[in-house]
């Protein structure tokens, strides 16, 4: 029956599996890659730390930012080589995504044939929330790179016939590059080992023997002792996720969805035959979608930690169900129209395309984020005057200022105490209330900088309460621009 399903030429079958999505992953993480010379806040940290020596990013890990210090290390060094820009900033995101659309898409073929793994390794790309993160200046690509990666080594290792699947040479440096992988994507952000118990309901739904298991555990455990002292360590800045609002059903009809989904193609991976034993891609991708999800929303039950960046990974998950969906649609397809069947795949994704041609537009516009501190950048050196003063509220959007130093040449930054370098933060540590407003009183013009008023958030500092009050008392706005979630407004005393 499935001898009519239609292939490529078999030479070419194990190559084009992988490539053409590395290929298709590739060309749409470069489609629009600077965001018309926008970034954005979160990306303007990455920015700002990688121009940092690498002395003083290790002073900053000590007080702020330490789950991602493995992060802003490996781009102060690509900074260092290529340059600070938007494509040195996200183009390492763009080759990890095609790295993880090559490791889903071998997965898939391993285990459903080569049909699966194509239309698994095409659809990742597409998915919403990977489009984002495609073209993002983060860490969360390279760890979802790691994950798929860690995954492909665990396919590999439990589907491996019995009698090869004996420990030695043959298995134990898979399983350390499976531990190494791990530890990698822990130290990138540690709650992406949400992917161990994954890969544990994936070990038992395919009932894989003691030796396996045991080996597993080694390597998982040695990944966890390894990423344990920066767990320890980052609870301690755990001021960082304090934004994070808590946990509400609303947040969670998005993992609904996205697990009715994956439920679909799960049952649909029943007309595919296994090609490794008791291991399916229902085995592998429903426990890879749905564990780190409900994990990660235990998690938020405890302590509101619920982004969707932070399982970014798990979308590999639903790639390969969606792979298996397509895999046994041209299993059913192909005795009675084989032709149609060998169109089926590249048919799916080219509608898929066109069907989500706004939502890809979107992700690649500047408005798909919050805000664009290099616009607001550009309005400042449009505005200011030599002997100005500026001012920050909240001091965190000082990063407009990091990221563009020209731009704010020849204004004082008259509330700031110790610069983020000398402090070792983000945004500097500011004076107190009383400083900063004999500061400010001593200003004719002063430029603040803040958020647009569409997102702007009260902020309860009393350095911040302090700015407003002189302003309002002593000064007029002169000018007040709006640009891309920021907000310039001049001041001139009264």
């Amino acid at each position: 029956m499935f001898s009519d399903i239609p292939r490529p030429p078999s030479g070419r079958r194990r190559h084009l599996v992988w490539l053409l999505p590395v290929l298709w992953t590739v060309s749409l993480g470069l489609w629009g890659l600077s965001r018309q010379d926008s970034v954005w806040r979160d990306e303007a940290a990455t920015w700002q730390v990688a121009g940092r020596s690498a002395g003083e990013i290790w002073h900053m890990l000590a007080n702020v930012d330490a789950v991602h210090g493995l992060y802003y290390l490996l781009m102060h060094g690509l900074f260092e080589v290529f340059g600070a820009s938007t494509t040195t900033l996200r183009l390492p995101s763009v080759l990890a995504v095609a790295a993880a659309a090559a490791c889903v898409a071998l997965v898939g073929r391993r285990l459903a044939g080569f049909w699966a793994g194509l239309g698994a390794g095409l659809a990742l790309g597409l998915l919403p929330a990977v489009q984002f993160y495609l073209q993002e200046g983060r860490p969360y690509a390279l760890v979802a790179a790691g994950a798929t990666g860690a995954t492909l080594l665990l396919v590999s290792l439990v589907s491996d016939r019995p009698g090869r699947d004996r420990p030695g040479r043959r298995t134990w440096p898979r399983w350390t590059a499976y531990g190494l992988a791990v530890l990698v994507c822990a130290l990138l952000n540690w709650l992406s080992l949400l992917v161990l118990p994954a890969h544990a309901a994936t070990l038992w739904w395919a009932r894989a023997g003691r030796g396996v298991c045991g080996r597993w555990l080694l390597a998982s455990g040695a990944a966890v002792a390894g990423a344990l002292p920066l767990i320890l360590f980052s609870r301690g800045q755990s001021d960082q996720v304090s934004w994070i609002p808590p946990l509400t059903w609303h947040m969670m009809i998005g993992p609904g969805i996205l697990l009715a989904i994956g439920g679909l193609g799960a049952l649909a991976d029943r007309w595919n035959r296994p090609r490794a034993g008791r291991l399916t891609t229902a085995a592998v991708g429903l426990p890879l979608l749905a564990v780190p999800q409900l994990g990660l929303i235990g998690l938020s039950l405890v302590q509101p930690l619920f982004l969707d960046r932070y399982v970014l990974f798990s979308m590999a998950g639903l790639a390969l169900l969606i792979g298996a969906a397509l895999g046994a649609a041209v299993r059913v397809t192909a005795p009675r129209f084989p032709r149609v069947a060998g169109l089926l795949v590249p048919g799916v994704v080219g509608v898929a395309v066109l069907a989500l041609l706004p939502v890809e537009l979107g992700k690649r516009a500047p408005a798909s984020r919050v805000d664009d501190v290099l616009a607001v950048a550009g309005a400042v050196a449009r505005l200011k005057h030599d002997g100005d003063a500026v001012l920050f509220v909240p001091a965190a959007r000082r990063d407009t200022a990091l990221v563009s130093p020209a731009a704010f040449t020849g204004l004082a930054d008259i509330a700031l105490a110790r610069t983020p370098v000398a402090s070792g933060t983000l945004k500097g540590e500011e004076a107190d209330p009383a400083r900063i407003r004999a500061a400010l009183l001593a200003q004719e013009r002063v430029l603040l900088v803040t958020d647009a008023a569409k997102v702007a958030k009260p902020s309860g500092s009393d350095r911040d309460k302090a700015k407003a009050a002189v302003l309002k008392e002593r000064f007029r706005v002169v000018e007040d621009h709006q640009v891309r979630g920021r907000r310039v407004t001049v001041y001139e005393r009264r």
